[in-house]
């Protein structure tokens, strides 16, 4: 599997400060570029937060994250694996999405995300806000024929209803309108870390009534983490399952750079014990969203989302 090409150069041949940033230094491959199609698994900037209900900066993510990124090295020390060597990753761009049309940039977003799995390149987004989700479980939905699994890192449930009359697709509501849509199996659906205040009960009423394991911050902290990703094991078992982490999953002392903080989180230690935990599952996609740049302090949250997402990266290798 080992391709030099696919191979990010090492900071002791190109100091990590120097040359132009892509995700983790690894090849950026335009969707014209010949070698585009042996990617196994595609990163993506989605550079949109359209659906920002209150701070917005999340479209900036993606060039933050890019630029973090180039600090990370080619071994994971914990586990041994070699990502970069055990399947072919590449940088694919971001997507142009129009910052002041919704139904544009999910269009412009489920385009680009279809090419991909076309070519059998399974997706890893980096958003941009948490609605930049939905687009990518609609075209699963729509590559696989059938609902799938969900585990979500986040302080939020997201399932909320449309907001303003339930006219407006929002952050708030990416997982609710992926069950309705038949994305999701509600079954197979588990949410960890929530907590903070809210407007009232509807998001766990609405997911305890389809069948969704809700874990609140409490749960979390009384079973310890690693029995409470044990649980998410059990609940999506050998199915295919998308993973989505927003970084406000992690308390805000460790990620203050994003749009709704929520204080009472786990710290950057523990948010990496969790994405470890998913090593072996059946794992066909990923993202890591709501990365809110000109919120963050000295980088600090672009460096831990990049460092998440080198740890899901791991998760999805073929040999995990």
């Amino acid at each position: 599997m080992s391709d030099p090409f696919f191979q990010p150069p090492a900071g002791t041949d190109l100091p990590r400060y120097a040359g132009v940033p892509s995700f983790m230094r690894l090849p950026y491959l335009p969707p014209d570029h010949p070698r585009r199609a042996e990617v196994d698994i595609g990163l993506f900037g989605m550079p949109w937060d359209g659906a920002t209900s209150n701070r917005p900066g999340a479209r900036h993510g993606p060039r933050g994250l890019r630029d973090a990124s180039t600090m990370i090295r080619e071994m994971n020390r914990h586990t041994g694996q070699e990502p970069f060597k055990a399947a072919r990753v590449a940088d694919l761009g971001d997507i142009a999405m129009s910052p002041v049309d919704q139904d544009q940039a999910l269009d412009a977003a489920q385009s680009f995300v279809a090419e991909l799995l076309g070519q059998d390149i399974r997706p890893f987004m980096v958003g941009g806000d948490h609605l930049c989700t939905l687009a990518v479980l609609r075209e699963l939905r729509a590559a696989r024929g059938a609902p799938f699994g969900l585990i979500l890192l986040d302080s939020h449930t997201d399932l909320y209803p449309a907001y303003f009359g339930g006219k407006t697709l929002t952050h708030g509501n990416p997982f609710r309108q992926g069950i309705e849509e038949g994305c999701l199996d509600p079954t197979r659906t588990v949410m960890i870390g929530m907590r903070g205040t809210s407007y009232n009960n509807e998001d766990f009423q609405y997911g305890h009534d389809r069948g969704v394991r809700i874990i609140p911050i409490e749960e979390c902290m009384e079973r310890g983490w690693q029995s409470t990703l044990q649980v998410a094991r059990e609940v999506v078992g050998d199915g295919p399952t998308y993973a989505s982490f927003d970084i406000d999953f992690i308390d805000p002392a460790f990620a203050p750079g994003t749009g709704t903080p929520e204080v009472g989180g786990p710290t950057s230690y523990q948010a990496i014990q969790c994405v470890r935990a998913l090593r072996g599952l059946n794992l066909i996609g990923a993202d890591l969203v709501e990365v809110a740049p000109p919120f963050d302090t000295g980088g600090i949250t672009a460096w831990l989302g990049a460092s998440v997402m080198f740890e899901m990266l791991c998760a999805m290798q073929p040999d995990g």
